[in-house]
């Protein structure tokens, strides 16, 4: 039985100043050596070459909760109630489709695609469990997979593609499913991390090669990295009060924050709020997988 790799020992660091309202959802694209983010409520789309330290953003004009890749140079976005793709060298958007029954002040939030190329996108339910997990496949079909949730959010498989994680923030849980990658099912749910009796929620996770998880605490101030039973590793502890996800990239965890609703005096107490981050790790990640849409003539 091998044992998962100890955890880093150094910090954090501050390595792009963003200054983010609700910064979520990074995502590094092989391929392209960049790592991508949102920020939710500025309505931007952002894109970092670590290599030679180009960032730039792409304004979608609305709320998006996440992004994945779909294709050379493009996008798959999570608007407010929408799904469209995004041309990352014109900046052009085109829809896709449109949840037309959407729980009252709900909106897409955490979401990425599966070994397949299906891509999986939960909808809050405004702190009420009307939120749903939806899958959208790549010939243009929607597939609503699990309801009643609160604010669905860190998802993602396990290295072996037999286990579907996903948070539910407000509940302050992580369940786990089992998941059929052929069929694109989940079935099976449990608690896998119950975290009521804490102060803060889990937000938005990453998946090691081991098949540990690196869940974002959010009001935490710390990243928890949990072993593939579920249980507490270490907490890595952070300059902010707000962590929101994380993702593996080039032996860096890259971790997204936010400073939307704190105080003044929270903000000062946590300076870098809304800014991106770092950690230097000797563990990779599960590989990052991009929507693989059909073409139809």
């Amino acid at each position: 039985m091998t044992h998962p790799t100890d955890a880093p020992t150094h910090s954090p660091q501050p390595i792009l100043t963003v200054r983010a309202r609700l910064g979520e959802g990074p995502c590094w694209i092989e391929a392209e050596q960049c790592l991508y983010w949102v920020d939710i409520y500025n309505h931007r789309v952002h894109r970092l070459h670590p290599a030679t330290g180009e960032h730039r953003f792409f304004e979608v004009g609305e709320v998006v909760g996440c992004v994945a890749p779909a294709g050379n140079h493009r996008l798959i976005l999570a608007l407010r109630h929408r799904l469209a793709f995004l041309d990352t060298q014109t900046g052009e958007i085109t829809p896709a489709l449109t949840i037309e029954d959407a729980p009252p002040g709900g909106r897409f939030n955490d979401g990425k695609c599966d070994p397949a190329g299906r891509f999986w996108v939960g909808m809050t339910g405004n702190q009420k469990p009307l939120g749903r997990l939806y899958r959208y496949d790549p010939d243009g079909t929607l597939q609503i997979l699990e309801t009643g949730l609160t604010i669905p959010n860190g998802l993602g498989w396990s290295p072996d593609q037999k286990t579907f994680y996903l948070t539910d923030s407000f509940v302050r849980k992580i369940y786990a499913y089992d998941f059929d990658v052929e069929r694109g099912s989940i079935t099976d749910r449990r608690t896998w991390v119950n975290l009521s009796d804490e102060t803060f929620e889990p937000d938005g996770l990453a998946i090691d090669q081991e098949g540990c998880i690196w869940s974002a605490m959010w009001n935490g101030w710390c990243i928890i990295r949990f072993d593939p039973e579920g249980r507490e590793m270490t907490r890595i502890k952070l300059p902010v009060q707000r962590p929101t996800s994380c993702t593996f990239g080039q032996g860096q965890l890259y971790i997204t924050t936010a400073s939307v609703g704190l105080s003044e005096d929270e903000i000062q107490a946590s300076f870098y709020s809304g800014d991106l981050f770092g950690l230097a790790v000797s563990i990779a990640g599960t590989p990052t997988h991009s929507f693989r849409q059909e073409i139809r003539l």
